[in-house]
């Protein structure tokens, strides 16, 4: 199969392009500047420079293939609802091109912040009030014009070497700050998984998944905030410490609005329906191992 990736280049798409590969796929892969297009052309893969934004070339590039991996988003966070929007755009614009046919495409999309039934976020969680909408608009592709769309959810920490998402932003806070802070009483939760292990669910999901079907791609189910603390703590030598109220932007700055979501999630429907299962090491020995 041909597979069109957007974000190839990045710290999941790269994974997800070699997992493909290795499997016996072709894959085009999006790249927005000459250094993402090197990449990819190192990995095997062949290159489609553009941008989310540029729909005319997300259309061509889902026009060439056989199925379409969307991993890209821009992660202003600062500019969350604009870069929400350009997501919605792209999916869309590519969605029109498979319209018709049975072409799988796999949306990404997260799971913090998504109502928790019986403790943990399922893939019956809800992402009607989500401020991202890459979910919502797969979905609607799937329900009102028959697009085979599915939706794979990531937890907030996919981790491996080279990882820049949150991990590696709270290891700078405490660095900065001079304390290893966690949030109240460090009882919420977050849950993981390794990019490597996220990189095969992909490709499963884009070989065998159902139309409109929801996929939470996760490992590590629940791990307190306070045990994430204790490890950074202990690694960079630290003072550990609750902080609350204001204390909590003061210290965590933009991210002050995620850390405190319950983000404990579970994928058990997900292993059984796409027959995947993670095999890499969880998040705190990754951590401990690589992070500092």
């Amino acid at each position: 199969m041909k597979v069109f990736v957007t974000g190839a280049s990045g710290f999941i798409g790269s994974a997800v392009v070699s997992e493909l590969i290795n499997a016996g796929h072709q894959v085009i892969g999006l790249a927005r500047t000459e250094e993402s297009a090197k990449k990819i052309s190192e990995a095997n893969a062949e290159v489609l420079l553009g941008t989310l934004e540029d729909l005319d070339v997300l259309k061509q590039g889902a026009s060439q293939a056989d199925g379409v991996i969307h991993t890209a988003f821009i992660h202003d966070f600062t500019q969350y609802l604009k870069a929400g929007e350009v997501d919605r755009k792209a999916i869309n614009a590519m969605g029109d091109v498979l319209t018709g046919t049975e072409k799988p495409m796999v949306v990404t999309s997260g799971m913090l912040g998504l109502p928790p039934i019986d403790g943990f976020i399922r893939e019956g969680s809800s992402a009607e009030n989500s401020p991202r909408t890459s979910e919502s608009t797969a979905l609607a592709l799937a329900t009102e014009k028959g697009v085979h769309a599915s939706v794979l959810r990531l937890p907030p920490s996919v981790h491996d070497k080279g990882d820049k998402g949150f991990i590696p932003f709270i290891i700078a806070q405490a660095r900065k700050q001079g304390v290893s802070a966690y949030p109240e009483n460090g009882k919420n939760h977050w849950s993981s998984v390794h990019r490597l292990d996220a990189a095969k669910a992909f490709r499963l999901a884009l070989e065998k998944a159902a139309k409109g079907a929801i996929y939470n791609v996760v490992a590590d189910n629940a791990i307190p905030t306070k045990a994430i603390a204790e490890l950074i703590g202990k690694q960079l030598d630290l003072p550990i410490q609750s902080v609350s109220g204001e204390g909590i932007a003061k210290h965590f700055d933009w991210m002050g609005r995620f850390i405190t979501f319950e983000g404990a999630a579970i994928g058990t429907k997900t292993q059984e329906q796409l027959a995947w299962k993670p095999t890499h090491i969880g998040l705190l020995q990754d951590m401990q191992e690589n992070y500092f």
